[in-house]
């Protein structure tokens, strides 16, 4: 059985509700899982742990997911960091420079499930190894 131990996600969303969920889901499936409330803290656990993959809100208390992908994208580890964009905001896809910022995914939350995200960040792990 695939084992997801060492694989580490940085979740950076404010919703409580919405980051317990996700957090539990990716933990279930044996991830190792990182938190992050603001945007701040998510770029600074961001920074000091490398994770595999850092799952990014847009609007976030402190620094928005945009300020925190700038920054992010500035440091030398941070600049081809994993990043999939997770956010209610619909059609902003175009301001986002996906291409320009390098992100990997653009997911709207209700368009997508957990088991989506969780078969989705698998297939991510296929595609590294």
């Amino acid at each position: 059985m695939e084992t997801n131990n060492n694989y580490k996600i940085l979740v950076i969303e404010d919703d409580k509700f919405q980051h317990s969920a996700i957090v539990t889901k990716l933990e279930k499936a044996g991830f190792t899982v990182l938190s992050a409330y603001d945007g701040k803290q998510g770029l600074d656990q961001a920074l000091s742990n490398h994770p595999d993959l850092i799952l990014l809100d847009i609007i976030l208390p402190v620094m928005d997911g945009m300020t925190v992908l700038e920054n992010l994208r500035k440091d030398p580890w941070g600049l081809n960091a994993d990043v999939i964009i997770l956010t209610n905001l619909s059609g902003v896809e175009k301001d986002i420079k996906i291409e320009e910022n390098r992100v990997r995914e653009f997911l709207i939350k209700s368009d997508w499930g957990l088991e989506d995200l969780v078969i989705l960040i698998k297939q991510r792990m296929k595609g590294q190894s």
